[in-house]
Parts: C-alpha cells; structure tokens; sequence
C-alpha cells in the first residue's frame, strides 16, 4: 500500500492545532477594503477555527 500524499493547498492554507482543531485566516480580506469598516477589518485579523463538516474534509487532505 503507497503512502498517503499532503494535499499541498490545504496544508498551505490550514493547520491542525495541537488539540486537534483546524484552523485557517479568515476571507473577505484581499481586496474592496476601503467600502469595509475598520472594526469588520480589525475582525478579520488572525485565525478563525473551522466548522466541524470543513475540519472532517480537511483533515482528509492533510492526513499524510
């Protein structure tokens, strides 16, 4: 049986926390920031943990 491969994206754009949550930055923060108010700007920052069905479909990706 070959080895299981990192989905490279994934892993580039989330990350498993030491308790086993997946986390990853947050959307909505590119570009069109000037329409956005400074305290949605300001939310926006950092990471944000990832819904359960998303963590069940990344950790899939990043299983290697």
């Amino acid at each position: 049986m070959p080895k299981k491969k990192t989905h490279k994206a994934a892993s580039k754009r989330c990350k498993i926390t030491a308790t086993g949550k997946v986390v990853s930055s947050r959307a909505c923060k590119r570009h069109l920031a000037s329409c956005k108010s400074r305290k949605r700007k300001r939310n926006l920052r950092g990471m944000a943990v990832l819904s359960a069905p998303e963590q069940k479909r990344v950790k899939k990706l990043l299983a290697s």
